[in-house]
């Protein structure tokens, strides 16, 4: 991402989201930089429609609004997957991503597993992979 995209994407968080306290301000702009990353490394043609108001982002891919949800084991626990199916049925979403962010590379991916076997993800999700941020990997799980 570009430090001009950037600066306006915070600019434009600081005005929707004045809300917010600044920690979740924080957590928003992260989001941004995960979705923003993870759209040029997936397929850069992919639109972004929504991202402000809910951690889950709407994209348009291959003429489908399709929802993506971040999550970083290491800083946060699973969302609830009941809010997302509620928000796939509000949105009218085809399908809901789910995506375990990382910023470093974790060869064992037994704790994915885990995390998607207790929290049910792939009863709610799509598609669930990883991301390797600053690598720029991104392996599907399912």
């Amino acid at each position: 991402m570009e430090l001009t995209a950037f600066h306006e994407l915070t600019q434009e968080i600081s005005l929707e989201c004045f809300f917010m306290t600044d920690s979740q301000q924080e957590e928003k702009v992260i989001q941004i930089i995960d979705l923003h990353h993870f759209v040029e490394c997936f397929e850069p043609k992919m639109k972004i429609l929504s991202y402000l108001h809910h951690p889950i982002n709407i994209v348009e891919h291959n003429g489908d609004q399709k929802g993506i949800l971040f999550c970083d084991l290491k800083h946060s626990t699973v969302p609830d997957s009941n809010v997302s199916e509620e928000f796939r049925r509000r949105y009218g979403l085809s399908e809901l991503w789910f995506v375990f962010v990382e910023e470093t590379f974790v060869p064992d991916t037994a704790g994915y597993t885990d995390a998607i076997i207790e929290n049910s993800l792939d009863i709610f999700y799509d598609r669930i992979f990883t991301f390797n941020f600053f690598q720029s990997v991104i392996q599907p799980l399912k």
